[in-house]
C-alpha cells in the first residue's frame, strides 16, 4: 500500500474522511479531492499530524479534462471515487445531479483508462434498488433488478451500468458498493444521518427525533472505509456492484440499545415511516471480494462514536446545530 497513489474523491465527506483516516494510518500516499480543501468533517476524526499527510486538492469532477490531468500528473494508482450529490440535490436540481453523479463518473472511468489502471471503485448506492415490495426473493441479492425511485437512484443505475460497459469495451473493471444506513463521527446530512445524529444527541444530553422506522441495514463509516480501500485494491477485471449488510435491525431496537448506554437519553421516532429499501440484503459478493467483510457490533461502535463525541464536545469542535431539523 506504500507504494500506492490514491485519488479519493468526496473526501470532505463522512465517508471520504474515514477512507482518508484508514490511508494514511497505513502510511498511503492519499489525494483529497473536492469542490474546496477546508477538511472540516476529516478534522473531527484526524489529528493535525494526519491532516498535514493528505495532498488536499480542488477538483471538479464534472471537468473531464481536470479529473485526467489530476490522475495523470499525480501518479494515481487506485480511485475510490465517492464525489456526488445526494437524493434532495438530485431532486432540486436534476441537471447538476446528472453532471455530477453521472457525467463525473463517467470522468473517473475515462481517467482511469488514459492512466492504464485496471480497475476502481466507486459509491453506488441502495437507491439504485426499489421498496421492499418490489422483491420476493430474500435476502435481496447483489443481482437483484434495479428499481430505483428517484432521480438520484436512476444516477446511481447509470454509474453501474456504464462500469459494466467499461469493463466489457475497454478492460477497465470495477467495484461499485451500495451504502446503506451509514453512521459514525462526520455524518451529518441527509434522513439516515439521523441515527449518526441520534448518538451525538444522547452524547449532548439532547432531544432528537429520527424521521424513520422500521427495519434497516447499518454501516459504520470507518467499516465502510475499509471496504471502499478493500476494493479499489482488488484489481477487478470485471465490473462487479456489492450490496453491503452488517447490522439489520429495527428502528425501535437500535434506540433502546442506545439509551441502555445513555438512560436519560430523549430519543425518538417516526413510528409510521418505513425505510423505503429492503433491509435483508445479501453481502456474498463483497465476501468473495473482501474475504472478511469489516464490521464494527453496533454496542462497540456506539461507544466508540459517543466516545469521540463527548472529546469533541470537550474542545467545542463540534456544531449542534446539525441537530435541529
Amino acid at each position: 500500500m506504500q507504494c500506492e497513489t490514491y485519488l479519493v474523491t468526496g473526501a470532505l465527506g463522512c465517508i471520504g474522511a474515514w477512507v482518508l483516516k484508514h490511508l494514511v494510518e497505513r502510511n498511503a500516499k492519499a489525494i483529497a479531492a473536492d469542490l474546496n480543501t477546508d477538511p472540516v468533517r476529516p478534522r473531527l476524526i484526524m489529528d493535525d499530524g494526519q491532516i498535514g499527510q493528505v495532498d488536499w486538492q480542488v477538483l471538479d469532477i464534472t471537468d473531464t479534462e481536470a479529473v485526467k490531468a489530476l490522475v495523470a500528473e499525480a501518479g494515481v494508482t487506485r480511485i475510490i471515487h465517492l464525489a456526488g450529490l445526494q437524493i434532495p440535490f438530485c431532486k432540486a436540481n436534476p441537471p447538476l445531479g446528472a453532471a455530477v453523479n453521472v457525467v463525473g463518473t463517467v470522468n473517473m472511468f475515462e481517467a482511469a483508462l488514459a492512466s492504464g489502471m485496471s480497475s476502481l471503485a466507486y459509491a453506488s448506492s441502495l437507491a439504485a434498488l426499489g421498496p421492499s415490495s418490489a422483491y420476493d426473493s430474500w435476502p435481496v441479492g447483489d443481482d437483484a433488478a434495479p428499481d430505483p425511485r428517484t432521480l438520484y437512484g436512476v444516477y446511481k443505475v447509470a454509474n453501474e451500468q456504464t462500469a459494466s460497459v467499461y469493463a466489457a469495451d475497454s478492460g477497465v473493471g470495477s467495484v461499485g458498493l451500495r451504502p446503506c444506513v451509514v453512521y459514525g463521527v462526520g455524518r451529518d446530512q441527509g434522513v439516515t444521518a439521523d441515527f449518526a445524529k441520534a448518538i451525538l444527541a444522547a452524547v449532548a444530553g439532547m432531544p432528537f427525533h429520527i424521521r424513520s422506522g422500521g427495519i434497516i441495514p447499518m454501516q459504520h463509516a470507518s467499516d465502510v472505509a475499509r471496504m471502499f480501500i478493500g476494493c479499489a485494491d482488488a484489481d477487478m477485471d470485471e465490473a462487479r456492484v456489492c450490496n453491503m449488510r452488517n447490522d439489520v435491525i429495527s428502528v425501535p431496537d437500535f434506540v433502546e440499545r442506545l439509551t441502555t448506554v445513555f438512560p436519560d437519553a430523549r430519543i425518538t421516532y417516526n413510528v409510521d415511516e418505513e425505510f423505503p429499501f429492503p433491509a435483508d440484503l445479501g453481502d456474498e459478493g463483497l465476501k468473495e471480494i473482501l474475504g472478511d467483510v469489516p464490521h464494527t457490533p453496533l454496542e462497540d461502535a456506539i461507544l466508540q462514536d459517543a466516545a469521540m463525541y463527548r472529546d469533541l464536545l470537550d474542545r467545542d469542535q463540534i456544531d449542534l446545530e446539525q441537530l435541529k431539523q
